[in-house]
């Protein structure tokens, strides 16, 4: 008997279906939430620009004023209206939507700065078929002026931070837009965390 060697198994593309369809997680809002609130579409591509219509982001966030919510930590304050976790399986167009606020900056222990203040960024998990583990990478804010001081943001190569921008879409207020690329000429930058 001649055994042949098969190739490893990737994550996906069913690997979304117990966690999302019963119980995804859209809104990150209640109504007593305090911020600036926003609709976030999220928009996930192959290499050749194809929407994937099975991938699945988790996006975890600070609240307004910069604080994480975690629950059974001593940290003061916690936010009570505001959970700032939410997961969206893609649908047949490679979108999906979020509905949270404008997070606010946090601590972000610079090299010879510990004071430092990140840019408001949302943290991004995406999950997709062709990949062995997750794939971490940020969403910041265009046009936010703490950007140009954020230490992470800065991480990434001056010619490919653009892909860590959502963008405002015009005409539609507290609507932005964020690409995923997984690979090709528009890759997102991803970090190794």
């Amino acid at each position: 008997m001649d055994l042949t060697p098969i190739p490893s198994q990737t994550a996906g593309p069913f690997f979304h279906l117990g966690l999302t369809l019963r119980g995804p997680i859209a809104c990150l809002v209640t109504p007593q939430t305090i911020g600036e609130r926003l609709r976030l579409t999220c928009c996930v591509f192959d290499g050749d620009g194809i929407p994937v219509n099975d991938a699945l982001l988790e996006i975890w966030q600070a609240d307004a004023d910069g604080h994480y919510y975690l629950p059974g930590k001593t940290q003061e304050p916690t936010p009570k209206d505001f959970h700032g976790f939410g997961r969206l399986a893609t649908d047949e167009n490679g979108q999906c939507t979020f509905e949270t606020i404008r997070p606010g900056r946090v601590p972000g222990n610079a090299p010879g700065n510990a004071d430092a203040l990140q840019a408001p960024h949302i943290s991004v998990s995406v999950f997709a078929r062709g990949t062995l583990v997750r794939l971490a990478t940020r969403i910041y804010f265009a046009g936010d002026p703490a950007n140009d001081e954020d230490y992470i943001l800065a991480l990434a190569p001056a010619g490919r931070r653009d892909t860590l921008l959502a963008h405002p879409q015009e005409g539609d207020a507290g609507a932005w837009r964020f690409d995923i690329h997984l690979c090709g000429e528009k890759e997102t930058v991803f970090f190794d965390v």
